[in-house]
């Protein structure tokens, strides 16, 4: 696939990768969607509230929720991104488990 810096290009995930460091490259590409960054955003916004302060050896102890997975890396998948030339090597990196949708 040809990724050219300042196109928009929609993928679909052909086939769910292996290799635990490929997983993570997928997820922070899905990551990236303007959609998905906002959810990300209000989510985190709601988790701080729900943090727990309690004291614990003397000192003020939080204890922090874990954060929300919004995407997940399956089969038939799909997302869209806006190339710039930063994430380019990431895209080849898992072009064998993506095609142009």
């Amino acid at each position: 696939m040809d990724f050219t810096p300042g196109t928009t290009v929609t993928l679909a995930v052909t086939k769910v990768p292996a290799k635990v460091s490929h997983i993570k490259t997928l997820q922070r590409l899905m990551r990236m969607q303007p959609d998905i960054q906002r959810g990300l955003s209000k989510v985190a916004k709601a988790r701080h509230r729900k943090n727990r302060e309690q004291p614990r050896g003397g000192r003020i102890w939080v204890a922090r929720i874990r954060a929300t997975k919004l995407i997940r890396v399956a089969e038939g998948e799909t997302f869209t991104l806006f190339v710039t030339p930063q994430i380019v090597p990431d895209l080849r990196a898992v072009s064998h488990y993506l095609k142009a949708a």
